[in-house]
């Protein structure tokens, strides 16, 4: 049995990212850079006028009362044709392109408009209004790195500079199924003994919060036959990743980890982590190998505690980074730490400008309404003293505040 830390550093050590391929950017939400997204223009491409007003040459000094003769105009997308000269002024709009000859845009608020003649009504100290050419970027510029997972609004930046597509890593897809004769769909006319199956269902939807590919295989049966059939159709469909829920344990039905063993090189077997004991890893030639636990809370805190950072490596991210530790406050005691590494569910609020962390008062791991009511695992250490309401401690937020 293992520490978690060393756990993370096998996963890590064991992943490498996936292939590349180009998406369209109206499907890039989520998805991974696979290279640095660089400008394919200057943004904006010439001087605009920041303002709606009248852009002119300003002389030093400009006083209220300054008058100017206005000459054109320069509507958005019809820049003027000419140039401006000194006491000459075009009427501009916001975005507009700065005639060649202004060096400073008049907002409207501070004019009167008389026939072809405007005069300011307050002084212009300096030159102002006006976005330079390059503000933002330059074509060429790198505008987001390789491993961002990519925003909405980084999708309108990189539509800004005028990127059609971007290069991305393939999505990673997770083939994960249950194990046990007793498991039954939700609606199921249950009979005495029978278990109505609900992990796969939180997996779907983590797994695609995550940007990866989910692909449910259904309920293994008690044999090893069934189990083996399992592994088979996930190599068959391509999977990137198995991801067996249950079968890990030391019990006479517990199979999955037994045919794990023939296909890959387990690197754990064990971590010292409350919940999920039973969890495990390993590679082949042709994939990766997650064992979770079969209680649902177990089960969901190792997909968050060890599959993320699993699916951050294959999409060319750091497996350390998926889970950022953040501190919050206590609102109400926590006893010892035990003998393993304790991740308690817990709830994080924003109170008064701080973070305040409040642990479920239940935490049996068959349990999934105090699951349901969370969205962080509050870390404990193993051995850690027991902390008091009011002090400081170490959360990783699966869901919004």
């Amino acid at each position: 049995m293992i520490l978690v830390q060393e756990a993370l550093a096998r996963i890590a050590s064991a992943a490498r990212p996936l292939g590349e391929e180009t998406a369209a950017l109206a499907e890039a939400q989520g998805r991974v850079l696979a290279l640095p997204a660089r400008a394919g223009l200057t943004h904006p491409p010439a001087a605009v006028s920041a303002m709606d007003g009248y852009a002119v040459r300003r002389p030093d000094p400009c006083p209220p009362g300054t008058r100017f003769t206005v000459i054109g105009g320069a509507p958005a997308g019809a820049p003027f044709a000419g140039s401006v000269g000194p006491g000459e002024a075009v009427r501009i709009f916001t975005g507009s392109v700065l005639p060649d000859g202004a060096d400073h845009v008049v907002m409207q608020e501070e004019t009167e408009r008389a026939g072809g003649e405007v005069r300011l009504t307050a002084g212009q100290p300096e030159a102002r209004n006006v976005r330079p050419a390059g503000g933002d970027f330059a074509a060429g510029d790198v505008l987001l790195p390789r491993g961002r997972a990519l925003s909405a609004v980084d999708l309108a930046l990189l539509a800004a500079a005028n990127l059609p597509s971007v290069t991305v890593f393939r999505r990673p897809k997770i083939a994960y199924f249950s194990n046990g004769d007793e498991l039954v769909p939700p609606g199921s006319d249950l009979a005495p003994g029978q278990v109505v199956t609900s992990t796969p269902f939180a997996l779907s939807g983590l797994l695609r919060d995550w940007g990866a590919a989910p692909l449910n295989l259904g309920t293994a049966g008690d044999t090893p036959a069934s189990v083996e059939a399992m592994f088979d159709r996930a190599e068959a469909e391509g999977a990137d990743v198995v991801v067996p829920i249950g079968g890990a344990s030391v019990g006479d039905y517990d199979f999955a980890k037994a045919a794990g063993r023939t296909r890959f090189d387990l690197a754990f077997e064990k971590v010292a982590v409350r919940p999920g004991k039973p969890v495990w890893f390993g590679k082949s030639g042709k994939g990766y190998v997650l064992g979770l636990p079969g209680n649902p809370a177990s089960a969901l805190a190792c997909a968050v505690l060890f599959l993320k950072p699993l699916l951050y490596a294959l999409t060319g991210r750091d497996a350390l980074a998926a889970n950022p530790i953040v501190e919050a406050t206590l609102t109400a005691p926590v006893g010892q730490g035990s003998g393993r590494e304790h991740y308690m569910r817990a709830v994080v609020r924003a109170q008064d400008g701080i973070l305040a962390v409040t642990p479920q008062s239940a935490q049996d791991t068959s349990l999934l309404s105090p699951f349901a009511a969370s969205n962080a695992l509050l870390r404990r250490m193993a051995g850690a003293p027991a902390a008091e309401t009011g002090e400081r401690a170490e959360v990783i937020l699966f869901g919004p505040l």
